[in-house]
């Protein structure tokens, strides 16, 4: 025996239903929303890693420049025109090619000054540079 009273519901829908999917949207949007500005205020550094191991510097090749707010430039205590430190550095390099710098700048430098004196180190092809920190004490 036949039933003609499902005959009615195999009928195609002409309309979809969307708001389950706006509803679903609304929440992504709001979750969004909230987590990405504390995504922004979080910076995890990765620091790459190399295959070769660091050279150990000698400290008798390490010299030391020291640059005050003034933007007096001190080569091994040895007060230094700015004009005549690239000689000075190239001499360095020239007398001994593995060379290595440590900068040791003032808190209150600018920073530019600071760059600036890395440029001068790297026109005189001197790659091995530090820059001298002291370590905050917290009281």
């Amino acid at each position: 025996m036949r039933r003609y009273s499902q005959r009615q519901s195999l009928s195609t829908l002409s309309e979809i239903n969307i708001t389950p999917l706006l509803d679903l949207a609304f929440v992504l949007l709001i979750i969004f929303m909230i987590t990405t500005p504390l995504l922004e205020n979080s910076v995890n550094l990765v620091i790459p890693s190399s295959g070769t191991a660091n050279s150990v510097v000698n400290p008798g090749q390490v010299q030391t420049i020291s640059i005050d707010r003034r933007e007096a430039i001190k080569l091994n205590d040895k007060a230094v025109a700015t004009a005549d430190l690239a000689a000075r550095l190239a001499e360095l390099k020239r007398a001994n090619p593995e060379v290595a710098i440590v900068i040791r700048p003032d808190r209150d430098l600018p920073v530019q000054k600071l760059i600036a004196l890395m440029d001068t180190l790297q026109r005189a092809d001197i790659h091995k540079v530090g820059i001298a920190t002291k370590a905050d004490s917290k009281p």
